[in-house]
């Protein structure tokens, strides 16, 4: 049996609310003053409390602020004969689950003990469970626990033996950046990394962005300026977005992988280059490639090691540890003690579509976590996107074969090769058995493999 706590100076008010929720099947106490209501909840633990703001002893604010420091899963529903504005804000700023108006409504008080009741289950099933599984966790891991995810930590570790350049491609909040820091960190952490988005900067700027530029060299030029791959030193140079450099640049940025040396711009001297470049895109260089928006040779240079990061809706087994770990960072960043999420917004997940990836995830559990009432992250905590989440389908989870996440018509060669690494992450066949399921015989298999750069390891 639930307990409930009642605190209100008004006799009459104890009295009905302590006959109702009996009635109701509650076990119920009472308190007239603050200072009762603090003895009778330290000595007897109830589930909820229904709190007066207007006490004769202590000011119902200062109630909620000590209970809270008892426990603070404590479900506390405050009401008032008071219809203003700044004290249902400061009700909830201060930990209040819900704020109900005199006359009591009791189909009101209903719903919000229903409610309260409801969050206080869910977070004694999940509590523990967060802690447990997110002490390995540290700010600026990459989570991932499926068989693509593994492969790139393999990749990751191979690419820090050298410094040859590096090609990310994913799309937008796949983790790019997190990926090339990662790189960064376990080959030259002691150097600096110089992250650039080449879309949020015009060309004529970019350009002394990246190469630094004279005294005088052009309008507003007042003084000599160094360039990121100069302040990179021997670090890593971050080139995100790169489809979107000009194909000027381009050039001048293939004659640095090349040449290991550049000139500012309005400059003469030789510099000789020692960091690093590693490059990132959402889009597809081969196709920018063939529509002359993008270099071949800079591309090739770039592509010495591509890593190919899978969308959120590819990993659906990453996304309870993304969550644990999404939600401890959150946690600390905004002093909250949210435990999880509950089954059913779990399931939402799972068939959600995560068109923005983990950027989009990491937004959602920041807005849900600001206007959570209890500890558990429920659906009514995501009230902008829910419906949308809610309504989409297993079958929208992924894109048609034939086309990408954006609604390109995919090439024949495209098209065989996601057949085939879909084939490889949704079976566990040996290569015998998956070449009789893809119709190819083992030596095709083989190659299609190697042409694609597919690491297959089972037997």
């Amino acid at each position: 049996m639930s307990k409930i706590l009642v605190i209100d100076d008004d006799t009459s008010i104890r009295e009905t609310l302590e006959l109702y929720l009996t009635e109701e099947e509650y076990d119920v106490h009472t308190a007239s003053t603050g200072t009762a209501g603090l003895n009778e909840f330290t000595k007897w633990s109830p589930d909820v409390v229904i709190l007066d703001i207007r006490l004769p002893d202590v000011d119902g604010f200062r109630i909620l602020e000590e209970l809270r420091e008892e426990d603070e899963q404590v479900k506390v529903i405050m009401i008032t004969a008071h219809h203003d504005m700044e004290s249902t804000i400061r009700a909830m700023k201060d930990g209040a689950f819900d704020y109900i108006h005199k006359p009591i409504d009791v189909n009101e008080l209903d719903i919000a003990i229903e409610k309260a009741l409801h969050a206080l289950d869910m977070e004694k099933k999940i509590k523990g469970l967060l802690v447990e599984s997110s002490r390995n966790f540290k700010v600026g891991d990459i989570i991932g626990e499926g068989h693509q995810m593994s492969e790139i930590f393999k990749t990751i570790g191979v690419v820090t033996q050298s410094r040859a350049p590096v090609l990310i491609q994913g799309e937008s909040g796949t983790g790019k950046e997190l990926i090339a820091k990662v790189i960064h960190n376990n080959t030259d952490a002691n150097e600096p990394f110089i992250a650039v988005n080449c879309s949020a900067i015009v060309e004529t700027l970019l350009e002394s962005e990246l190469f630094g530029h004279e005294k005088g060299s052009f309008t507003g030029a007042i003084n000599r300026k160094p360039g990121k791959f100069e302040l990179a030193r021997h670090g890593t140079v971050f080139l995100d977005e790169i489809s979107e450099m000009s194909l000027n640049l381009q050039a001048k940025l293939l004659r640095v992988l090349q040449e290991r040396e550049f000139e500012r711009v309005g400059g003469k001297d030789r510099i000789k280059v020692n960091a690093r470049v590693i490059a990132a895109t959402n889009k597809d260089l081969r196709t920018m490639i063939k529509e002359q928006k993008f270099r071949d040779d800079l591309y090739y240079r770039l592509n010495i090691v591509t890593i190919s990061i899978p969308p959120l809706r590819e990993r659906r087994e990453d996304l309870k540890p993304l969550l644990n770990y999404l939600i401890t960072k959150i946690n600390m960043e905004l002093h909250k003690n949210i435990v999880g999420v509950s089954d059913e917004m779990m399931e939402i997940f799972h068939r959600y579509n995560w068109p923005g990836n983990i950027r989009e995830l990491e937004n959602l559990l920041v807005r849900a976590t600001v206007v959570a009432k209890g500890q558990v992250l429920v659906k009514s905590d995501f009230p902008v996107l829910h419906e949308d989440i809610s309504s989409s389908s297993p079958a929208e989870s992924e894109p048609p074969p034939w086309h990408d996440a954006t609604g390109r018509i995919l090439t024949l060669e495209e098209v065989e090769e996601l057949h085939i690494r879909r084939t490889l992450r949704d079976t566990k066949l040996n290569k015998g058995e998956l070449c009789e399921k893809l119709g190819i015989s083992r030596p095709t298999f083989e190659r299609k493999l190697e042409k694609y750069g597919i690491i297959y390891e089972r037997e």
